[in-house]
């Protein structure tokens, strides 16, 4: 058995794990109010930590990335659409590396 396998079936075991063993543990309404806020917040901050590394990283200068970061969370306060938002930083980054790349 080559250690692929081995490595992918350690994988669906942790995956299985992580979603059934709350289904089985926990039969009734949670209660507590810190555990509920909690179990709220997992997904947003799920996805920060797996967005942020991203946009510093995905251009070519970390600057840029900045830039855009910092707009499209104006942007998302005031209450902008997602599609303005996510449109408004990809303009934002490409005018900003176009800047950087011919001007300095």
């Amino acid at each position: 058995m080559s250690k692929t396998y081995i490595y992918i079936f350690i994988m669906f075991a942790v995956t299985y794990l992580v979603r059934v063993l709350p289904l089985t543990l926990i039969r009734r309404k949670i209660k507590n109010r810190f555990i509920r806020s909690f179990l709220y917040y997992v997904p947003y901050v799920t996805l920060a930590v797996m967005t942020f590394p991203a946009i510093m990283h995905a251009t070519d200068q970390p600057i840029a990335g900045i830039c855009a970061l910092v707009i499209g969370v104006l942007l998302a306060w005031f209450g902008a659409k997602l599609f303005t938002v996510a449109v408004t930083c990809c303009v934002t980054v490409l005018v900003l590396e176009l800047m950087m790349k011919y001007l300095l």
